[in-house]
């Protein structure tokens, strides 16, 4: 039996090669085209090579959980597919909330307004960056059905996980919609926020895709109570998830995360973690958070001052004690999964990873 921590690995490291490849013949069909788009594919390349790989993981251990043993080509790169559609949102959901850095570098937009404004090109830097990022953030949700329809999977598994596919790309964008209005409304409750991670993160990030990995092996008729059992491990997984994340995008380290401690503050994210301490605070405690949430001028004092509040609410406690509680939940509904047992322990380990409190 392939030891889990090896086995993500694995999938990290096929996962790599298919989108590598790929990129490398879209690259041979841009400069057929003009020579200008060479920066562009440079910069969906970049958005690419980071990230832990864990959507395509997650679908791949769908599929081994099914059980399927097969560990040829077609499946990984179904399973890259995934990466193309996470950088495609990513790249849009830097649009919407201007966000300066990903990963350590320069979001899309800010580098194509950076270029524009070095070049002292006609017009506003700033559309132009932002015009750019759609157009490429499009462009990679489009590859995204090139790569699943051309991985070389027989065609009834592509129509069952197309299905699915498609499902999971209406919900993130349902659960990007609410998240909008969540922040436009400020209503800031707990419930609201948990709704958007629901959408947003826990389905998309691992119901989804464990539900892919189980369609692409065959119809569900074939496997009575696996997708209910990915079901139960995967949404409060995905919520723990999100929640990690929430406190990482305040309390984080930045030579971590990629992203400046701090930027959830200026970007005015009304998180789980956040409404868990709006609820919790006293009314002066709530006026300093709302003061400073959105604030794009706050500094590292600033920050200090909001960590601060965060922990004498009892919200950053509190949200430690519910990714517990959802991982909790999650192993239970796992170790009851009509899963391979190879897959179990893979999917464990994939919890651990997916929650730890560095990333």
């Amino acid at each position: 039996m392939t030891e889990p921590a090896a086995a993500l690995d694995h999938v990290r490291d096929q996962v790599g090669r298919v989108l590598s490849e790929f990129v490398a013949r879209q690259r041979i069909l841009a400069a057929g085209v003009a020579e200008e788009l060479g920066p562009a594919i440079d910069a969906t390349a970049d958005v690419l090579a980071g990230g832990k790989r864990l959507r395509p993981a997650f679908c791949y251990w769908g599929w081994r959980g099914a059980g399927e043993a097969d560990d040829g080509p077609a499946i990984f790169a179904a399973a890259a597919a995934l990466e193309l559609l996470h950088a495609g949102a990513l790249v849009h959901d830097d649009v919407l909330d201007d966000s300066d850095t990903r990963r350590g570098r320069p979001t899309i937009h800010r580098r194509f307004a950076e270029q524009h404004a070095a070049a002292g090109w006609r017009g506003a830097a700033v559309p132009f960056g932002k015009g750019i990022a759609v157009l490429l953030g499009d462009l990679l949700l489009t590859w995204t059905d090139e790569l699943f329809h051309g991985s070389g999977l027989p065609a009834p598994a592509l129509s069952r996980g197309r299905a699915v596919l498609d499902l999971m790309r209406t919900e993130l964008m349902a659960g990007q919609y609410l998240d909008l209005l969540e922040q436009a409304a400020g209503a800031g409750s707990v419930a609201g926020a948990l709704r958007v991670v629901t959408f947003k993160t826990a389905k998309y990030t691992i119901e989804r895709p464990l539900h892919l990995g189980a369609a692409l092996a065959g119809p569900q008729d074939a496997h009575p109570g696996l997708a209910g059992g990915y079901t139960g491990y995967g949404l409060p997984l995905g919520v723990a998830f999100q929640l990690r994340d929430d406190v990482l995008g305040v309390f984080g380290d930045p030579a971590e995360t990629g992203k400046p401690a701090g930027d959830d503050i200026r970007e005015g994210k009304r998180t789980v973690l956040v409404a868990v301490a709006r609820e919790k605070a006293t009314r002066r405690q709530a006026a300093e958070l709302d003061r400073m949430l959105g604030d794009r001028s706050v500094d590292e004092a600033g920050v200090a001052a909001f960590r601060q509040l965060l922990a004498d609410t009892g919200a950053l406690a509190e949200c430690e004690a519910m990714i517990e509680r959802y991982v909790t939940e999650a192993l239970a509904a796992l170790d009851e999964a009509p899963v391979t047992a190879e897959a179990k322990a893979a999917l464990a380990e994939l919890a651990i990873t997916a929650t730890a409190r560095t990333r």
